[in-house]
């Protein structure tokens, strides 16, 4: 069975490359030389992802899917959130989105915070989606030059590391992406099996 992964994000492709199982290969949109990007302009994570996957589905006709991640901090009222991306500004990078939020969350006693992951499957035009949480907390400072995004200042709960300090394999068992992943993994499991 090949899959299109709607992302042009490296390191998305590579986490989810090693949760999928033999007989399932990814493609990614480079794979199909498609440069463009779809536009996140929806008010929630699940719109995101549901769009992302649509427009590329429409455009090459591929069984795709894509994926939207949002980092939801208590105190700040579920923000980020569907802004995680650019929430320094539109053209803000990961360096520029952690320290916007280390500044707001300085001296905040409540650190709760969550990653919510949500991917949008479209086979044969009929859409799925899988849900993945990870609960956890905001660090005080970065730590770790692993992972990408607000890797180094999340703390998965019951966990001393943040992702950014935890090896992959280690990520893989307890992250928002791994679980949305696994769900998705079942899923195509069950329908590649059915269909051989």
């Amino acid at each position: 069975m090949e899959i299109l992964f709607a992302t042009h994000n490296k390191n998305k492709l590579i986490e989810v490359k090693n949760l999928l199982p033999k007989g399932i290969t990814i493609l990614s949109l480079e794979d199909i030389n498609y440069s463009n990007e779809v536009i996140e302009d929806k008010k929630t994570i699940i719109e995101n992802a549901v769009k992302k996957a649509s427009e590329i589905y429409k455009i090459t006709g591929r069984n795709c899917f894509a994926d939207d991640t949002g980092l939801e901090v208590e105190e700040l009222g579920g923000k980020p959130g569907v802004h995680s991306k650019r929430f320094a500004g539109k053209n803000a990078d990961s360096m520029k989105n952690i320290k916007k939020l280390l500044k707001l969350m300085k001296n905040k006693s409540n650190r709760k915070a969550r990653f919510v992951t949500v991917i949008s499957l479209i086979i044969d035009g009929k859409i799925k989606t899988f849900q993945g949480i990870c609960n956890g907390q905001i660090a005080k400072e970065k730590k770790g030059d692993k992972g990408f995004g607000y890797d180094s200042i999340f703390i998965p709960k019951g966990e001393k590391l943040t992702f950014a300090q935890m090896e992959m394999h280690k990520k893989n068992t307890i992250a928002h992406r791994a679980i949305a992943v696994k769900k998705l993994v079942f899923f195509l499991t069950e329908q590649f099996n059915a269909n051989s």
